[in-house]
């Protein structure tokens, strides 16, 4: 089956592909996003886990009969993790449990003469996609279907398959000049993540609980401001610098150090946009206590006799903020409760996700610092938890935006697959 977004995005997923076209015997360019931490002494990838997941699509393709040829970037050029994917293919051949060739080249002679003369069940991974200057513009579907990078490879291909929803908002040739080409659909852990966010615009899935935190206020308020717009969200559960920022928008006195802490991360000229939002109605919820730090010690302080610098939410918060959670159908986490790098802190993030997966909610998870909490308390694989990888992608996804790797894969549907397109 297709997915559908907001409505107006119909993708078609690998199901569909072979559906009505077929996938035995074909040769498809698979879009991954295995863009890892790499130690920049020894060059030796540190996280894995992008590999892992993208595997189980490789694996896949290969079981239907494809040869497929795998495309990824790995950090900027100029920087200590801009390196090649010679080990990443190591670690795809071990994920896979398939041997995986790898070739130093991406759109020039040997990848060429390489990709055809792959037969089905081959796997090839080319280089860094961003050794090709082309690939670090951004530019129209249309005007990078007509790049080099495209017009050399595109013609070699049957089929173009996206993975990578964590690069959908970049408007790159990689991303979106292939499906102006071929017919082009979702992959596994693309399908995941666009069922996941499906949910944010069901009707069926309400009541709506945000919890919202860590320090990306200026991106937080760009998402509140969305969500109410768009009423789709029934109750929004701050905490970090989001709830400081809320709360002295109330009018609530959290105390001249945090003041100070707001106005050194320029986070009060925000103050204007928060207030309004509160005016307009926005449910938001603010803590009621929290853990601080005074004097080297940490105390429990509730509103109106802070203290301490804020570093985390308190017990009282945690236990309101786990009741309204018990009544949620969806619930969306973004960021830490707390400074979560200083395990004395790290409670109210550790009780929040408890909270949240063991109520019956289905969960999505915002990755990032919140992906430590959920290894640490063992609950990854829950069937009502979805962890996102999408990182900028899902955070412009929240906040209303197009995102032009999933528009260019609607706009293949619209060439390609007719069927699909009520």
């Amino acid at each position: 089956m297709p997915c559908s977004l907001r409505n107006k995005h119909v993708i078609p997923t690998i199901d569909d592909l072979d559906k009505y076209f077929g996938i035995k015997g074909s040769k498809i360019l698979l879009r991954i996003d295995i863009n890892s931490p790499i130690d920049p002494k020894t060059g030796d990838i540190l996280d894995d886990s992008r590999i892992r997941a993208h595997s189980a699509t490789v694996r896949e393709l290969v079981e239907r009969g494809a040869a497929v040829v795998v495309m990824s970037h790995q950090g900027r050029p100029g920087d200590s993790d801009f390196v090649s994917l010679d080990k990443h293919a190591r670690l795809l051949e071990k994920h896979t449990g398939l041997q995986v060739r790898f070739i130093d080249d991406v759109i020039g002679p040997a990848a060429r003469e390489a990709i055809k003369s792959l037969q089905p069940g081959d796997i090839l991974l080319l280089d860094n996609t961003r050794l090709v200057s082309e690939e670090i513009i951004e530019a129209t579907p249309e005007k990078h279907a007509e790049s080099i990078f495209v017009t050399r490879l595109a013609p070699l291909f049957n089929y173009y398959v996206n993975d990578a929803f964590a690069t959908a908002h970049r408007s790159q040739p990689s991303i979106v000049g292939f499906p102006v080409k071929l017919p082009s659909a979702a992959g596994r852990v693309m399908e995941k993540e666009l069922t996941a966010l499906s949910k944010l615009y069901n009707p069926e899935e309400r009541p709506r609980v945000f919890v919202l935190g860590g320090g990306k206020v200026h991106d937080t308020i760009r998402i509140l401001e969305h969500l109410h717009n768009n009423g789709a969200v029934d109750r929004i559960l701050a905490t970090g610098l989001v709830a400081e920022l809320f709360m002295v928008a109330k009018g609530i006195n959290i105390g001249e150090a945090n003041l100070r802490v707001l106005e050194a991360k320029g986070l009060l000229s925000l103050l204007p946009r928060a207030r309004r939002l509160l005016l307009r109605g926005l449910p938001l919820e603010t803590p009621v206590d929290f853990r601080t730090l005074v004097d080297d010690h940490v105390e429990v302080e509730t509103i109106g006799n802070i203290k301490g610098v804020i570093k985390d939410i308190g017990p009282q918060t945690v236990k309101m903020y786990t009741e309204i959670m018990k009544e949620a159908r969806l619930i969306v986490m973004r960021g830490p409760a707390g400074v979560i790098e200083d395990p004395r802190f790290r409670e109210g993030s550790r009780e929040l996700v408890r909270a949240a997966v063991e109520s019956n909610a289905y969960v999505i998870v915002g990755g990032g610092h919140l992906n430590s909490i959920i290894a640490e308390l063992g609950l990854a694989g829950r069937p009502n938890l979805h962890v996102s990888t999408g990182g900028g992608a899902l955070l412009l996804f929240l906040a209303g935006e197009d995102l032009p790797g999933l528009t260019a894969l609607a706009k293949s549907a619209e060439k390609f697959f007719p069927q699909l397109i009520g």
